[in-house]
């Protein structure tokens, strides 16, 4: 005959030290006690010919009769032929998609914030990108099941704002298409991502760039260029350094606020910039996935001479901690001009149609309205200046040539007009 295992008391129980104890009562119930002091509740048992184990729950939280009650339970439905360990996987699978169903909009957004948005590693940046959600997509989708999230949704949150604010449209639709994208991978949702551009929102949306430049900055007007200049060089500072770096060559401020001193080669004067590289492990724009290449006058080169150079910090115009300048920092160097030229009694830097005050970026915008209308150099040097990309694919492919002197050229008429207004 088998060993009867004695039934031990609630105190008996209480007092069990590490190890996997028989508690008795009923058959195959055990007390694990692990060396780390937590304690669970086994039921031993064969399922279908085969030796199983089942947990029962964590002790005390369920003590020593509702172990046995559940246990009589667990073996009451064995007998009837069916697996208790199955059945429970099966309940959970169910409660876990019924919840999976029910994920709003809104859980979504924070749940991707919590999860993804660490790979932006500034906490301003994470910030604008939750903000814009919320502020246009949470008052159509926010409490919207994600799994209902579709074409008609999408373009209700989105049409409003399409020529409005095309850039923020487009950066929103981005984000969306991000949140769709993980909401289905994480099985909240099925199907297409109702937030796709390609054969889906392309087919009913105009073209950003049939609605918008990507130019449309406030720019400094042609006119106003000599006086601008004047007030800049009189600055101190080193993101006025770098605003009149960016003037002269024309680049995107995150090209210069992350360019370093291994980029610029003094003797053959040229600042090459490679694609995707990265500072402070974020990302500046370069032309067409090949290095862009930008000839320096001997302004610009002068410029580099005069700055510090600082030990350890690779950065040609980093910022007074040592990271890199903010993107706002440009900006307020120009607002600050602005402003004290109109106390000075001058109209402001201001832009030709919008009246609005001029802007770092809208320097390239006055570049190539110089070009076009002051210049016979051709539209696509201009556009090889500001590291875009010229004509069709196949063209780009055989025009491998940088066009260094013909640009160093043009440039230094560009520098001159800046100096002088003229």
């Amino acid at each position: 005959m088998p060993r009867e295992t004695k039934t031990l008391s609630p105190l008996a129980v209480k007092r069990l030290t590490a190890g996997v104890h028989a508690v008795g009562g009923v058959p195959g119930l055990h007390l694990q006690v692990r060396e780390t002091g937590g304690r669970s509740w086994i039921l031993r048992a064969t399922i279908g010919g085969r030796r199983r184990e089942m947990g029962l729950g964590p002790y005390p939280e369920v003590g020593l009769a509702e172990a046995r009650a559940e246990a009589v339970r667990m073996r009451a439905i064995i007998r009837s032929g069916r697996d208790p360990i199955a059945e429970r996987k099966e309940m959970r699978a169910a409660l876990a998609s019924a919840s999976r169903q029910t994920k709003t909009f809104s859980d979504v957004l924070d749940e991707y914030a919590a999860e993804k948005l660490l790979e932006l590693k500034e906490a301003k940046y994470r910030s604008q990108w939750v903000a814009s959600v919320k502020k246009y997509a949470l008052p159509v989708l926010g409490d919207l099941p994600i799994r209902e999230v579709g074409f008609e949704e999408v373009l209700q949150v989105l049409k409003p704002l399409w020529t409005e604010k095309t850039e923020t449209a487009t950066k929103l639709q981005g984000r969306l298409y991000k949140l769709i994208g993980f909401a289905t991978v994480k099985g909240y949702r099925e199907g297409d991502n109702a937030a796709q551009w390609k054969g889906n929102l392309a087919l009913v949306l105009p073209s950003p760039s049939q609605v918008s430049d990507g130019e449309n900055y406030p720019a400094l007007q042609l006119g106003d260029v000599g006086r601008w200049w004047s007030d800049l060089k009189g600055r101190e500072g080193m993101g006025a350094r770098a605003l009149e770096f960016q003037a002269m060559t024309v680049s995107r401020s995150g090209a210069i606020r992350f360019a370093t001193w291994d980029e610029i080669d003094l003797d053959m004067r040229i600042w090459t910039i490679q694609p995707g590289r990265k500072a402070s492990k974020l990302k500046a724009k370069s032309q067409g996935g090949r290095p862009h290449k930008v000839p320096l006058t001997p302004d610009m080169v002068l410029l580099l001479k005069d700055l510090p150079r600082f030990e350890d910090n690779p950065l040609i115009f980093p910022a007074p901690r040592g990271g890199a300048l903010s993107d706002a920092t440009l900006g307020k160097v120009m607002k600050a001009m602005h402003a004290a030229d109109i106390r000075h009694g001058g109209p402001g830097f201001l832009d030709r149609d919008t009246r609005k005050p001029a802007v770092p970026h809208g320097l390239r915008s006055t570049f190539r309205t110089w070009v076009s209308d002051h210049t016979d150099y051709d539209r696509d040097m201009a556009e090889v200046a500001l590291a875009h990309r010229v004509g069709s694919k196949v063209a780009q492919a055989y025009d491998r040539s940088d066009r260094i002197e013909k640009r160093r050229e043009m440039m230094e008429r560009w520098v001159t007009l800046l100096k002088t207004g003229a």
